[in-house]
């Protein structure tokens, strides 16, 4: 039996109740068993400020940047505000990247779910998360798209998804990522 691929699950709301958070647990309930994933907080992050590195980074920024160096793979999961990703999901990317040359992020494969109350979808944060993947040397999985609306209606008062057609969507959505990040995986 194989060892299950470690994924690195980033949740862009902060938001104890945030529909990104469901659906994030869902997403970990409904992967298959070649894929391990784990939520990994980025609230405690500080801010990114370089002069921050020297001569050593915040406790949270090592510990942070590890856990991402380690992982096979990344799940980003975020709402959208103000047509991008919300500032502790783009802040958590940037400590990610830093310093120059040693991106925790590179050549790990990725994949993007973007949740709202609303029928866009999040569609703009979607596509303004993958511009920084392309730079980050994330290959990023392109289908299935998942952009999920209506978050509001799919789950219960404990924050299961119980909307069928949303669970079999997500469950063939990481299925397929299942696939994605054993395919790009560094050899």
């Amino acid at each position: 039996m194989t060892t299950a691929r470690d994924v690195v699950v980033l949740v862009g709301s902060l938001r104890k109740e945030s529909f990104s958070r469901k659906m994030a647990n869902a997403l970990r309930e409904l992967a298959p068993a070649s894929l391990k994933l784990e939520i990994v907080e980025i609230g405690q992050l500080p801010l990114y400020n370089p002069d921050l590195d020297e001569p050593a980074p915040p406790a949270e920024w090592a510990a942070f940047r590890a856990r991402v160096a380690k992982a096979d793979a990344v799940l980003f999961v975020t709402p959208e505000y103000n047509r991008s990703v919300p500032g502790a999901l783009k802040n958590a990317i940037d400590v990610g990247s830093r310093p120059a040359g040693k991106s925790s992020w590179s050549g790990k494969p990725c994949g993007v779910v973007s949740v709202s109350p609303g029928n866009l979808s999040a569609f703009g944060a979607n596509h303004h998360l993958r511009q920084s993947l392309v730079f980050l040397n994330m290959p990023a999985m392109q289908q299935p798209e998942a952009y999920i609306g209506g978050a509001a209606a799919l789950f219960d008062a404990q924050g299961k998804l119980t909307n069928d057609s949303t669970r079999e969507f997500m469950r063939k959505f990481v299925d397929a990522f299942a696939v994605w990040a054993e395919r790009n995986a560094a050899k």
